[in-house]
């Protein structure tokens, strides 16, 4: 027997933050406290009215960053080492998702619209590191964050991946249009308890897009799922 439809996928790709960690670890939630600071750092606003801002360029933009280079004409690069400077101590290593990922067969990818340095921070405290052929973050894409079609091209060439032998695991809907569009298998790794974390009604939106090919409320469960129908 074969994985199918994931039998021909030779290259799995997984976004980073709320993905290969459960959204309700609240993490990311520290990045976003961050941002909101640099916004009020930035623009003197209230923190009411610099969260409006974060969260109107995060939908409209793909990332903050990119809202705040088109309409403040930031550097970038003081942004990103701002906002990723957070404790990673609430990560715990994984071994049974680092079990899984390590049994897939092919190369493994990290694409995140953060930066490589924290795609390695949290791959680190995860224990998962060393299962990942590459991780790509924002800076290898010029910038330019999913769900842009030109950040995944930039990844597709720099890594030679044939997208129709290749799975995108995301927990956000819109990031696996351009996936499914290109051929790729699409997996929506969504929170498993809304009600610990808080996130926006368009983040969770979306699992029943046709471009949303299968839906897992737990990522290690279901790449074991996968491994048992391999002969």
């Amino acid at each position: 027997m074969t994985m199918d439809p994931f039998g021909p996928v030779t290259d799995w790709v997984f976004d980073l933050d709320n993905t290969l960690y459960p959204a309700q670890t609240n993490l990311f939630a520290q990045i976003d406290d961050r941002i909101v600071d640099y916004v009020i750092r930035l623009t003197g606003l209230s923190a009411e009215e610099a969260r409006t801002i974060q969260k109107d360029y995060y939908q409209r933009y793909g990332t903050t960053l990119r809202g705040l280079m088109m309409e403040y004409d930031i550097e970038p690069d003081d942004f990103l080492e701002f906002v990723h400077d957070i404790d990673h101590g609430a990560l715990k290593p994984d071994p049974r998702l680092g079990n899984a990922i390590r049994r897939l067969p092919g190369r493994k990818f990290i694409m995140t619209n953060g930066t490589r340095q924290h795609a390695l921070a949290v791959s680190n405290k995860l224990g998962i590191t060393d299962y990942f052929t590459d991780m790509f973050g924002i800076e290898d894409a010029e910038l330019v964050p999913k769900p842009f079609a030109e950040t995944y091209d930039i990844f597709l060439k720099r890594n030679t991946i044939d997208p129709t032998r290749a799975a995108m695991f995301e927990d956000l809907a819109r990031n696996l249009k351009i996936p499914h569009d290109l051929g790729m298998q699409t997996v929506l790794v969504v929170p498993s308890g809304t009600r610990e974390v808080f996130r926006e009604a368009w983040e969770l939106e979306g699992r029943n897009a046709p471009y949303v090919g299968f839906v897992t409320e737990n990522l290690a469960g279901f790449l074991e799922g996968l491994l048992e129908k391999v002969a």
